[in-house]
């Protein structure tokens, strides 16, 4: 185990296998949950022209709920859930590439740059054909779509054997491939690489970083969870504010089916001024900060159930 400040780090090394991936599916599908909402209107607000349908994340909210209900919300969170498979490469791929970094230099700070850059290009590959078909859902409804393409009428998806909320990933899924091919579920993927590898390198180092200088803040005797409670959400409103400029051009780009980065990016500033790469990212801090709670409390929780059973009682918290 290595010391960083006051705060505990658990490595990979100290860990029980079958109670971490057994516990971590259970906190990773939790988490989502919570914060799908989010990121639904995290989603509608960056692919909207202007404000031609919301005037920011609380209006989205209170219109979505109104004229859809509670439903509205988690539109595309069934196929989401197989997002449950990345969460679990990417926390693999996190632990054994800061064990591997190690090996080469002991400064915590770059082994949480290179592992949190590495653990999110595992994932994201894993991720991106699930978002693509999450976000096309996410963006039915209300009538107005910008999305390239839709799902049946509710008459037909009801006459359907089908369960309807497969039904309808399956008819986004058909769609895609139909127009795109294989390649269609992988639109956007280096954008969601230019997005959230900077986004996750930035975020562990900064998190040690916040929880670092909190435990050398904090009055004796402050449990060190709340510190990294804390931590946690100043490091994503860090990393998201930093990156948000892609993550609007990333969700153009699925949505929409471009398939030039730059030119969108072009298109977006010449459209709408700078002031639209700040777009959704109210929603994206609302979203990333009890994330990050849950993530932090979570896995450092996770972690501490999961330690093999000889180091136990050797560690105090």
């Amino acid at each position: 185990m290595q010391q960083k400040g006051a705060i505990q780090i658990i490595e990979w090394e100290d860990l029980d296998k079958r109670k971490f991936y057994s516990l971590g599916v259970f906190m990773t599908l939790t988490t989502r949950a919570t914060v799908y909402p989010a990121s639904l209107i995290r989603t509608r607000l960056q692919v909207q022209k202007g404000k031609a349908m919301y005037s920011g994340t609380f209006d989205a909210f209170c219109k979505i709920l109104r004229t859809e209900g509670v439903r509205g919300l988690y539109r595309g969170f069934m196929i989401n859930t197989f997002t449950l498979v990345s969460g679990q490469a990417y926390i693999t791929t996190y632990e054994l590439v800061r064990k591997y970094v190690s090996h080469y230099s002991p400064s915590n700070t770059v082994k949480s740059v290179v592992a949190g850059g590495a653990a999110s290009l595992v994932a994201q590959t894993i991720t991106v054909p699930i978002d693509v078909v999450s976000q096309h859902l996410m963006m039915q409804g209300q009538g107005e779509h910008h999305s390239r393409f839709k799902v049946k009428p509710k008459m037909m998806l009801a006459t359907s054997k089908r369960n309807p909320t497969f039904g309808q990933s399956r008819e986004i899924t058909v769609q895609i491939f139909a127009a795109d091919g294989f390649r269609g579920f992988y639109r956007g993927y280096v954008a969601s690489l230019l997005t959230y590898i900077p986004n996750s390198a930035l975020w562990w180092p900064f998190y040690h970083f916040y929880a670092e200088k909190l435990s050398l803040m904090a009055p004796s005797g402050c449990p060190h969870l709340i510190l990294q409670a804390v931590a946690g959400p100043m490091a994503a409103a860090t990393a998201s504010t930093i990156t948000n400029p892609m993550d609007v051009v990333r969700a153009r780009v699925q949505v929409e089916g471009r398939t030039s980065v730059i030119e969108t990016f072009k298109q977006l500033l010449a459209e709408e001024g700078i002031w639209v790469m700040t777009k959704g990212l109210s929603a994206r801090i609302i979203s990333s900060m009890p994330t990050s709670v849950l993530i932090v409390v979570g896995y450092e929780t996770l972690k501490r159930l999961s330690l093999r059973a000889e180091l136990i009682e050797t560690r105090h918290w």
